[in-house]
Protein backbone atom coordinates (compact mmCIF):
# COMPACT_ATOMS: atom_id res chain seq x y z
CA UNK A 1 0.00 0.00 0.00
CA UNK A 2 1.14 3.37 -0.62
CA UNK A 3 1.05 6.39 1.34
CA UNK A 4 1.57 9.92 0.95
CA UNK A 5 -0.03 13.16 2.27
CA UNK A 6 -2.04 11.96 4.68
CA UNK A 7 -3.18 9.33 2.41
CA UNK A 8 -3.54 5.64 1.88
CA UNK A 9 -4.03 3.76 -1.97
CA UNK A 10 -5.00 0.40 -1.40
CA UNK A 11 -2.85 -0.70 -4.28
CA UNK A 12 0.98 0.40 -4.84
CA UNK A 13 1.38 3.55 -7.05
CA UNK A 14 4.18 6.51 -7.35
CA UNK A 15 3.54 8.50 -4.59
CA UNK A 16 2.71 11.51 -6.52
CA UNK A 17 -0.54 11.14 -7.43
CA UNK A 18 -1.04 11.29 -3.42
CA UNK A 19 1.22 14.10 -3.48
CA UNK A 20 -0.95 16.15 -6.08
CA UNK A 21 -4.44 17.48 -4.00
CA UNK A 22 -6.04 21.21 -4.35
CA UNK A 23 -5.25 23.59 -1.88
CA UNK A 24 -6.67 26.82 -1.92
CA UNK A 25 -3.84 28.35 0.26
CA UNK A 26 -1.19 29.98 -1.74
CA UNK A 27 1.89 31.62 -0.69
CA UNK A 28 1.64 34.28 -3.54
CA UNK A 29 5.28 33.49 -4.76
CA UNK A 30 6.55 34.61 -8.22
CA UNK A 31 5.91 31.41 -10.82
CA UNK A 32 8.97 31.89 -13.75
CA UNK A 33 7.71 31.85 -17.00
CA UNK A 34 10.61 28.85 -17.31
CA UNK A 35 8.45 26.90 -14.26
CA UNK A 36 5.59 27.49 -15.58
CA UNK A 37 6.43 26.54 -19.32
CA UNK A 38 7.70 22.95 -17.93
CA UNK A 39 4.20 22.56 -16.85
CA UNK A 40 2.50 23.22 -20.20
CA UNK A 41 5.27 20.50 -21.65
CA UNK A 42 4.46 18.32 -19.57
CA UNK A 43 0.41 18.62 -20.57
CA UNK A 44 2.14 18.68 -24.28
CA UNK A 45 2.10 14.98 -24.32
CA UNK A 46 -0.86 14.06 -23.19
CA UNK A 47 -2.86 11.28 -25.39
CA UNK A 48 -5.63 12.79 -27.45
CA UNK A 49 -7.94 11.29 -30.14
CA UNK A 50 -6.03 10.81 -33.48
CA UNK A 51 -3.24 12.49 -32.05
CA UNK A 52 -5.48 15.69 -32.15
CA UNK A 53 -3.93 17.75 -29.08
CA UNK A 54 -6.93 20.05 -28.79
CA UNK A 55 -5.83 21.83 -25.81
CA UNK A 56 -5.08 25.34 -25.61
CA UNK A 57 -3.70 27.13 -22.77
CA UNK A 58 -4.55 31.18 -21.84
CA UNK A 59 -2.57 32.24 -18.44
CA UNK A 60 -1.30 34.66 -16.39
CA UNK A 61 1.09 35.35 -14.29
CA UNK A 62 0.91 36.87 -10.96
CA UNK A 63 1.66 40.64 -11.27
CA UNK A 64 1.85 40.75 -14.73
CA UNK A 65 -0.02 43.31 -17.09
CA UNK A 66 -3.03 40.54 -17.74
CA UNK A 67 -3.15 39.17 -14.05
CA UNK A 68 -6.51 41.34 -12.68
CA UNK A 69 -8.29 40.70 -15.95
CA UNK A 70 -7.89 36.96 -15.65
CA UNK A 71 -8.31 36.94 -11.80
CA UNK A 72 -11.36 38.89 -12.58
CA UNK A 73 -12.80 36.20 -14.73
CA UNK A 74 -12.86 33.43 -11.83
CA UNK A 75 -16.67 33.96 -9.48
CA UNK A 76 -15.61 35.51 -6.46
CA UNK A 77 -15.78 32.79 -4.54
CA UNK A 78 -12.79 31.40 -6.42
CA UNK A 79 -11.21 34.95 -6.33
CA UNK A 80 -11.21 35.39 -2.42
CA UNK A 81 -8.26 32.65 -2.26
CA UNK A 82 -7.15 32.58 -5.75
CA UNK A 83 -5.68 36.12 -5.61
CA UNK A 84 -2.46 35.04 -4.39
CA UNK A 85 -1.73 32.07 -6.62
CA UNK A 86 1.16 32.54 -8.89
CA UNK A 87 -0.44 32.14 -11.92
CA UNK A 88 -4.09 31.60 -13.11
CA UNK A 89 -4.89 29.43 -16.52
CA UNK A 90 -8.01 28.81 -18.74
CA UNK A 91 -7.80 25.54 -20.53
CA UNK A 92 -9.94 25.53 -23.48
CA UNK A 93 -10.33 22.75 -26.36
CA UNK A 94 -11.00 22.55 -30.46
CA UNK A 95 -14.55 21.34 -30.89
CA UNK A 96 -13.52 19.93 -34.08
CA UNK A 97 -9.69 17.70 -35.61
CA UNK A 98 -8.30 16.88 -38.55
CA UNK A 99 -8.66 13.14 -38.84
CA UNK A 100 -5.40 11.43 -40.99
CA UNK A 101 -6.44 11.13 -44.51
CA UNK A 102 -8.62 14.16 -44.06
CA UNK A 103 -8.68 17.58 -44.74
CA UNK A 104 -11.65 19.12 -43.60
CA UNK A 105 -11.72 19.42 -39.68
CA UNK A 106 -14.74 16.57 -37.98
CA UNK A 107 -16.72 16.92 -34.87
CA UNK A 108 -14.19 15.85 -31.92
CA UNK A 109 -16.44 13.81 -29.77
CA UNK A 110 -13.31 13.30 -26.88
CA UNK A 111 -12.01 16.93 -27.10
CA UNK A 112 -13.15 17.60 -23.35
CA UNK A 113 -11.94 14.58 -22.36
CA UNK A 114 -8.29 14.93 -24.09
CA UNK A 115 -8.23 18.12 -22.35
CA UNK A 116 -8.81 16.68 -19.41
CA UNK A 117 -5.99 14.39 -19.59
CA UNK A 118 -3.63 17.58 -20.41
CA UNK A 119 -4.36 19.02 -17.71
CA UNK A 120 -3.82 16.19 -15.28
CA UNK A 121 -0.53 15.73 -16.71
CA UNK A 122 -0.10 19.22 -16.33
CA UNK A 123 -1.08 19.11 -12.40
CA UNK A 124 1.05 15.87 -11.66
CA UNK A 125 4.09 17.58 -12.81
CA UNK A 126 3.25 20.79 -11.05
CA UNK A 127 2.99 18.60 -7.89
CA UNK A 128 6.50 16.65 -9.41
CA UNK A 129 7.83 20.39 -8.81
CA UNK A 130 6.54 21.53 -5.77
CA UNK A 131 3.53 23.54 -7.08
CA UNK A 132 -0.05 22.24 -6.63
CA UNK A 133 -2.97 23.18 -9.29
CA UNK A 134 -6.12 23.91 -8.43
CA UNK A 135 -8.37 23.03 -11.05
CA UNK A 136 -11.83 25.23 -11.11
CA UNK A 137 -15.62 25.53 -12.67
CA UNK A 138 -16.24 28.69 -11.11
CA UNK A 139 -15.30 30.33 -13.70
CA UNK A 140 -17.15 33.34 -15.80
CA UNK A 141 -17.67 31.18 -19.13
CA UNK A 142 -19.16 33.65 -21.22
CA UNK A 143 -16.85 36.12 -20.26
CA UNK A 144 -13.95 34.41 -20.72
CA UNK A 145 -15.10 33.76 -24.59
CA UNK A 146 -15.11 37.56 -25.02
CA UNK A 147 -12.55 38.87 -23.64
CA UNK A 148 -9.67 36.29 -23.66
CA UNK A 149 -10.96 36.23 -27.63
CA UNK A 150 -11.49 32.68 -27.56
CA UNK A 151 -12.53 31.55 -31.07
CA UNK A 152 -15.85 30.01 -32.39
CA UNK A 153 -15.05 25.98 -32.67
CA UNK A 154 -13.11 26.36 -28.86
CA UNK A 155 -14.95 24.90 -25.48
CA UNK A 156 -13.78 26.58 -22.15
CA UNK A 157 -13.39 23.96 -20.20
CA UNK A 158 -11.63 25.11 -16.88
CA UNK A 159 -10.04 27.51 -14.85
CA UNK A 160 -6.86 26.58 -13.00
CA UNK A 161 -5.04 28.61 -10.14
CA UNK A 162 -1.06 27.17 -9.87
CA UNK A 163 0.87 28.29 -6.80
CA UNK A 164 3.04 27.31 -4.04
CA UNK A 165 1.10 25.90 -1.27
CA UNK A 166 0.72 28.38 2.16
CA UNK A 167 -0.76 28.00 5.61
CA UNK A 168 -4.45 27.23 5.69
CA UNK A 169 -4.23 30.20 8.38
CA UNK A 170 -4.04 32.58 5.19
CA UNK A 171 -7.68 31.52 4.27
CA UNK A 172 -11.14 32.48 6.13
CA UNK A 173 -12.39 30.83 8.92
CA UNK A 174 -14.65 28.80 7.19
CA UNK A 175 -12.50 27.69 4.15
CA UNK A 176 -9.87 26.73 6.86
CA UNK A 177 -11.79 23.05 8.04
CA UNK A 178 -11.67 21.98 4.40
CA UNK A 179 -7.74 22.85 3.77
CA UNK A 180 -6.82 19.18 3.09
CA UNK A 181 -6.33 16.31 0.83
CA UNK A 182 -9.86 14.86 -0.30
CA UNK A 183 -10.09 11.03 -0.30
CA UNK A 184 -11.56 8.93 -3.16
CA UNK A 185 -14.09 6.38 -3.44
CA UNK A 186 -13.06 2.93 -3.28
CA UNK A 187 -12.43 0.94 -6.30
CA UNK A 188 -15.22 -1.47 -6.12
CA UNK A 189 -17.46 1.40 -6.62
CA UNK A 190 -15.61 2.89 -10.10
CA UNK A 191 -14.03 0.18 -11.60
CA UNK A 192 -16.20 -3.03 -13.01
CA UNK A 193 -15.03 -5.94 -14.97
CA UNK A 194 -17.54 -7.54 -17.30
CA UNK A 195 -20.14 -4.55 -17.18
CA UNK A 196 -21.63 -2.07 -15.18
Amino acid sequence: MTTANSRAADHPIDPIFLERWSPRAFTGEEISEHTLRTMFEAARWAPSSYNSQPWRFLYARRDNAHWDKFLGLLNPFNQSWAKTASAIVFVVSSETMTVPGKDTPVPSYSHSFDAGAAWGYLALQAAFMGWQAHGMAGIEYDRIYTELKVPAGFRVECGVAIGRQGPKTMLAEALQAREAPSPRKPLREIAFEGGF
